[in-house]
Formats: C-alpha cells, structure tokens, sequence
C-alpha cells in the first residue's frame, strides 16, 4: 500500500510489526490466515491493523514487497541459456522450486495479484515466458500446443503435490515435474482433445 506521506514513529513501528506478522502467518497457515490473528500477533488492536490495511489484499501485497519480480529474474536467467530446451526447464524448475521454498509465493502464484506493482511484475514475466517458450517450439524441442496458461496445470499439481508430500518426502516435487517435463517434449507430444485456457478464462478460474 503506498504512503502518502511519512509516518510518525509509532505509526511506522505498528506498520512493520503488522507487515512482520503477517508474514509470519502466511508462511505457516496460508494467504488467508485470520486478520485478527495477525493483529495479535503485531501486538495491536484489529482496528490498527484496518487503517494501515483496508483490505486483506493490501496486506498482502505489503508481505510480498520484498518479492516482486522473483519470476521474473528466473525468466530472466533462462533467456541467458543458449539451448531452447535447457532454457525451458530452467523456467518451470524455477518457479516450482520457488513455490516449493516459499509458500507465500506458491499461494500468490494461484490469485489475482494484489497490487498493480504486481500485475506489472507478472504482466513483464510473462512476456518473458512467452519468448522462452516460443523459442522451444521453433527450435521443435516443445510440443507445438503448448501454450503459457497451460503452465496453470504445472502450478496447479505442484502444489497438490507439495501439499499431500512435504512433511514426508519434500523433494519428491522434482520427480513429478521431471515426468510432467518428458511429456511436453515434442517428440512425446500427441494431438489433444480439448483446447487450452485463453488468458482469460484462466483469470476466471484463479478468481474463483
């Protein structure tokens, strides 16, 4: 949420110890931890807490300040690889290994973006994502169909994976992306039966 203007002292130390909390607690319980819990645990009252933060949304984009452009950068590396297919890999295994180091990002990965920084963040990743894919199809190492909302259903089963399997085997995410990684090369690739998500039905769904 930007400032205005400066903030008292005190004001400033509710700010951080509210941004601190709510850290804390994405990270252990998730986006949608309680308010009021995050409240106590900056040691203010809710209402402090609302008129630093109207919305849960502004909240959260002050947690992930520090964030921003993190997909971004690993796009960033990928392009600076010289082979098409290597290039790819490392773009999927970045984010699916930053969804698994960070929850606060994995979660972020399935919502809107909460603040226009983000949007922006995301918007300027994605264009690089799309260079990097279609770099991989004219060079015939991915699958033709392939389209970037189709990186949805990666996200999507990575997290269901990290969920039913962190506590016990929290590394067993590479094998299942390495499966997901040899289906999409070109010459495994065979015709599919329903289309992919246009950008904005994907949108919906994450909406939802």
């Amino acid at each position: 949420m930007p400032e205005d203007k400066p903030l008292r002292s005190d004001a400033r130390r509710n700010r951080d110890a509210l941004v601190t909390a709510a850290r804390a607690l994405f990270e252990e319980r998730g986006l949608d931890a309680p308010l009021k819990d995050i409240a106590a645990r900056a040691g203010v009252a809710i209402g402090t807490l609302y008129n630093r933060f109207p919305t849960r949304d502004d909240l959260i984009a002050a947690a992930v300040d520090d964030r921003v452009g993190a997909g971004t950068r690993i796009a960033e590396a990928a392009l600076e690889i010289d082979d098409p297919w290597e290039s790819f890999v490392h773009l999927v295994e970045g984010i699916c290994a930053l969804q698994a180091n960070d929850r606060i990002l994995g979660e972020l990965a399935l919502r809107n973006p909460p603040s226009p920084a983000l949007e922006r963040a995301r918007a300027h990743g994605h264009e690089l994502m799309r260079r990097i894919i279609t770099r991989a199809q004219r060079a015939g190492v991915l699958r033709a169909d392939w389209t970037l909302e189709d990186i949805a259903f990666i996200t999507w089963s990575h997290t269901s994976v990290l969920a039913a399997t962190a506590s016990v085997a929290p590394d067993l995410w590479r094998r299942n992306l390495a499966l997901i990684l040899d289906g999409l090369r070109a010459k495994a690739a065979h015709p599919l039966p329903v289309p992919a998500l246009t950008e904005d039905q994907l949108m919906q769904v994450m909406r939802g």
